[in-house]
């Protein structure tokens, strides 16, 4: 199984903290972000992380090594000086994405079996794409999908429709042909791909129980800092 995290992003939200290191790196209970991460999608059943990196990569690069220290094994892409957006910058890397993979973000702390979007895809021939979704009703961010039975059937990112009650989770498992159908060097964002997909009705919903953290802003920081330091 291949895991894909986009970490490529310039973290503007956070201000000073991410002037000179990368949010990747940012420590949370004593432990850079990323150490975090890969332990935990090793602990899934992933053996191959492919990184995606862009806003100082090189420091990224010289801690995740070859990834062997975390249980996997690790290569990182650079996207480049332009900036591709989230779907882009997997366009950029298509020649590096196995048939199916799970896409997460490098912002993203999940506490679930982040194989199960893709076993799920796997069994499913007729999808594109199976996207984890929390049942939110605007609780931890701003929900931005409707799920009808086991399918995504609308996503609109910063909607404020009520009836969109879940919200994207922030794994999705592909399969490679959705990428390789993306225009080479065109700006764009993951978010476009999973509002066309579930448009298309080819993009299912794996439910997941547990609510999501993330270190995007100061305050998903401080959260989710308190909640590894009670580990």
């Amino acid at each position: 199984m291949q895991v894909v995290i986009l970490a490529g992003g310039l973290a503007t939200r956070l201000g000073a903290l991410t002037e000179r290191t990368p949010k990747s790196l940012l420590p949370l209970a004593g432990r850079p972000f990323l150490a975090w991460q890969l332990e935990l999608v090793a602990r899934s059943g992933f053996r191959r992380v492919l990184l995606l990196t862009g806003h100082l990569a090189e420091p990224i690069r010289a801690f995740a090594g070859d990834g062997s220290a975390f249980g996997v094994e690790l290569r990182c892409l650079d996207d480049g000086p332009r900036l591709l957006g989230t779907a882009g910058a997997l366009r950029h890397a298509l020649d590096q994405l196995e048939a199916t993979f799970l896409v997460t973000y490098g912002d993203s702390y999940l506490p679930f079996d982040y194989a199960a979007p893709l076993r799920d895809l796997e069994s499913h021939p007729e999808a594109l794409g199976t996207m984890s979704v929390y049942e939110n009703h605007g609780k931890w961010d701003q929900s931005n999908t409707l799920v009808s039975g086991e399918l995504v059937t609308r996503y609109e990112k910063g909607s404020s429709d009520p009836a969109l009650t879940f919200i994207d989770y922030g794994a999705i498992a592909l399969r490679r042909e959705v990428i390789a159908a993306l225009p080479e060097g065109e700006p764009r964002g993951l978010d476009q791909l999973q509002a066309e997909l579930g448009s298309q009705r080819r993009l299912r919903a794996y439910r997941v129980s547990e609510r999501f953290y993330e270190i995007g802003s100061k305050e998903g920081l401080a959260e989710l800092d308190a909640h590894l330091a009670r580990m």
